[in-house]
């Protein structure tokens, strides 16, 4: 059953739909922005780490160490029954290391709420995008595990995008890449279920380093 009263959509959610809508607010059309930052990779890029060779290992290491991690576990975390979201999204502000990375999470987030509240009349107030997106699919009848894995792909593909507008990468190229990337991401969001706070850690100092003097750059195309 679906009942649309003017911009409000209010779906009876089977998996199905669950999935649907999960596409859908992933998708580059949703607007959150997501196609103004790159997390660092640019000034890297920039400056030669990254590469078409090397750009594989900094999206695992991403993946595995870095903000990829850390925002599955916040996605996690959000998903929970019992989530004080409030208290994830302090937490999420607190773990960004940059100040570029910290805009980045909550004006995306920001916007996803508010594109979440206007589609579907739940009022969802600002937050960090990984506390935002967890909250506004908790009660969505699908595995964690797909929830989560679906953001870090939706990520991990904003990403290559950046580097296929910056560096010579082919579109597909950089498909080939994301889809090298699926047993990864399948394996970080598995992980991320069953972590808690404590779980909540990166240590991919290079992607840091290039946020901090991404802020200095004199020629950007990306936020971050």
């Amino acid at each position: 059953m679906t009942t649309i009263t003017g911009m409000t959509t209010t779906i009876m959610t089977t998996p199905e739909t669950a999935r649907l809508q999960l596409a859908q607010w992933l998708s580059p059309a949703f607007p959150v922005g997501g196609f103004a930052w790159s997390q660092g990779l640019e000034q890297a890029m920039d400056q030669g780490t990254v590469t078409r060779t090397t750009l594989p290992r900094w999206l695992g290491d991403w993946l595995d160490h870095g903000a990829g991690w850390t925002d599955a576990v916040l996605v996690a975390l959000a998903l929970a029954p019992d989530a004080d979201h409030d208290a994830l999204d302090d937490l999420a502000r607190a773990a960004c290391l940059t100040s570029e990375r910290l805009s980045e999470t909550i004006e995306q987030g920001t916007a996803f709420a508010a594109n979440v509240t206007a589609l579907t009349g739940r009022d969802q107030t600002p937050a960090a995008l990984p506390v935002a997106f967890g909250r506004a699919c908790a009660a969505m009848p699908l595995p964690a595990p797909e929830i989560i894995a679906a953001f870090l792909l939706a990520q991990a593909q904003a990403q290559i995008s950046a580097a296929v507008r910056f560096m010579p990468l082919g579109p597909v190229q950089g498909q080939a890449m994301l889809a090298a990337l699926h047993p990864v991401i399948l394996a970080c969001a598995h992980r991320a279920v069953g972590a808690t706070q404590g779980d909540l850690a990166s240590a991919t100092w290079g992607a840091d380093i290039a946020q901090m003097r991404h802020e200095t750059m004199t020629t950007r195309i990306f936020r971050s």
